[in-house]
């Protein structure tokens, strides 16, 4: 009697490859070519010149082999191998690009920061490399997966196999482990950034960090912080009521900023405006982290970045404690959000606002902020208006690779630039060139927003905060854009630009001493400093307040 297409499925076939078969050539493939990142960079340190080099690299090589068989024994069955295997295809070329592409390493803040880009920062990213990278390193064996027929297997002859390709796979693990234990020891401890190059199992565990950590640290309600914020002595009856504007800037490196001694003219405007009015510029400030992801949440939180980056419990931030104390406050962002900063204050994103002469280009520029700014301040609580107004404003700023296209055409002075997102195209000229033009339109944002605050001084009395959530690098020793994990990452992503502007009638009622400020301007301060130092400038009254972190107090008059 012929067999049925039912009957047929629960027995072994000679048509076909197993599904452990399948993963096995896959994960070699992956481990072998999908590690490019990896080779490369053992190759710029010098690790593959001798014997013992290459034993070690080889030993690598199959650890991260073992490591792809083991996990993918878990799902080595006939429906679930080929949508497991085109996953990590494309996981490995996509991570493979990024790394070679811009010298960046993977962890979990890196794949927080992926999971948060807005389709404008997507489209910045997709390149003729990329594509090419995805079809060598994933498309060929894509396209072999898609066209081998598997082959269907007993469930528990299926399982057993499973089970021994995971004990196999965590045996070779171990043993090439122990057999290149000296050296591969030796290289992960002088050179750490190597761990986040394993491809790809550095997405793997990130992804696993990010989906295990309420798990981990289990259901957080949001904790309410500075309950006893209070308005201070200053804002007597008489007193116009304060109007501060705190820029936020993106990607901006403290190396290209013209106040810090760059010796190109990236601020002229703002230098004009200084000499009038001096700003105080902190030639010594540092971020808390290296992306938007972990430094926004950080740089306004009062924990400061130690006790931040530890802390498993979710508190609110200045801005509610100002709102609490009484402030109206309004954020007004051009970028991908505010990381949950502004989610409890009136806030607008307005990157695809309808203004013809800031967004006629495909995406809006940072002047587009200071558009019907009026009217929406005019917008806020009538009582809290008239006690005081925290504006802030979240720059698309310098957010690369595309940074031609953060600047209008008739801002673009430094030339020739880099007209595309493949910076490798380009050389270090016209990199430097196309990101110092967005310094210099972040110099007119700034200019331009003293300017309306000073429009304002007939109902109020006005100041500036202007400080990066994090910098870049630019092609130093390889390495492009920004979020290589704090602990290894240059300077140039964590040295950031921070400048102030205080009308006159605001220092005075503040009493805030400026030569003070200038002369301690060289001293060193960080993110950690913000949520104190506004508090202070804005004479808001909390126990959180601490004079030691607040890098206003000890200019203040007596």
């Amino acid at each position: 009697m012929p067999y049925t297409a039912s009957q047929f499925e629960g027995s072994d076939s000679r048509k076909g490859l197993n599904p452990a078969t399948l993963l096995i050539i896959v994960s070699l493939w992956i481990a072998i070519v999908g590690n490019g990142a990896l080779w490369q960079e053992m190759v710029k340190l010098g690790r593959l010149q001798t014997a013992k080099d290459i034993w070690v690299a080889i030993c690598m090589g199959l650890m991260i082999w073992a490591a792809l068989v083991a996990l993918a024994a878990l799902l080595a069955w006939r429906r679930s191998i080929k949508p497991a295997l085109i996953f990590l295809l494309i996981a490995a070329a996509l991570g493979m690009h990024f790394m070679m592409s811009y010298g960046v390493v993977i962890d979990d803040t890196m794949m927080v920061n992926v999971f948060q880009t807005d389709p404008r920062e997507t489209r910045d990213l997709l390149n003729l490399r990329l594509f090419i990278t995805l079809l060598l390193v994933a498309g060929i064996p894509i396209v072999w997966l898609v066209f081998t027929p598997v082959q269907p297997t007993k469930w528990r002859r299926q399982l057993l196999r499973n089970a021994l390709i995971l004990i196999a796979g965590g045996a070779l693990f171990i043993t090439a482990i122990a057999l290149s234990f000296q050296g591969f020891s030796s290289l992960m401890r002088n050179h750490k950034h190597v761990r986040y190059l394993l491809n790809p199992l550095n997405s793997l565990y990130a992804i696993g960090q990010i989906a295990t950590k309420p798990l981990r640290h289990g259901p957080q309600p949001l904790q309410a912080i500075g309950q006893d914020a209070k308005l201070g002595a200053s804002y007597a009856a008489g007193n116009k009521p304060p109007l501060l504007m705190i820029v936020v800037g993106e990607t901006a490196r403290a190396a290209n900023f013209s106040f810090n001694g760059y010796a190109r003219q990236t601020t002229p405007q703002m230098a004009q405006l200084s000499q009038a009015e001096p700003f105080i510029y902190w030639k010594d400030a540092w971020s808390c982290g290296t992306n938007t992801a972990s430094s926004l949440p950080c740089m306004f939180s009062h924990l400061g970045k130690e006790a931040f980056e530890d802390s498993k419990a979710r508190y609110e931030g200045l801005l509610d404690v100002l709102q609490r104390a009484g402030l109206a406050v309004l954020w007004l962002d051009n970028q991908s959000g505010c990381k949950g900063v502004c989610d409890r204050v009136e806030n607008v994103n307005v990157s695809q606002a309808k203004v013809p002469e800031h967004c006629s280009t495909g995406e809006c520029h940072d002047l587009v902020m200071l558009h019907d700014l009026d009217a929406r301040i005019a917008a806020l609580p009538a009582d809290k208006r008239a006690k005081g107004i925290v504006v802030v404003l979240h720059q698309m700023g310098s957010h690369g690779p595309a940074y031609f296209k953060r600047v209008p055409p008739e801002f673009k002075k430094f030339q020739p630039e880099c007209l595309t997102n493949n910076l490798s195209e380009c050389t270090r000229e016209q990199i430097t060139n196309s990101y110092d033009n967005t310094l210099a339109y972040t110099d007119q944002l700034l200019a331009s927003s003293v300017k309306w605050l000073k429009a304002q001084e007939k109902t109020s009395r006005s100041a500036m905060i202007y400080v990066s959530d994090h910098g870049e690098s630019l092609g130093e020793k390889g390495i492009y854009l920004h979020g290589l994990p704090y602990a290894i990452a240059p300077d140039e992503q964590k040295h950031i630009p921070w400048l102030n502007w205080f009308s006159p009638e605001f220092a005075s009622t503040q009493k805030l001493d400026i030569a003070c400020l200038q002369q301690n301007s060289a001293k060193r301060i960080t993110h950690d400093n913000l949520f104190h130092s506004v508090l202070g400038l804005l004479d808001v009254k909390t126990s959180l307040h601490s004079p030691k972190l607040d890098v206003y107090a000890p200019c203040l008059k007596p």
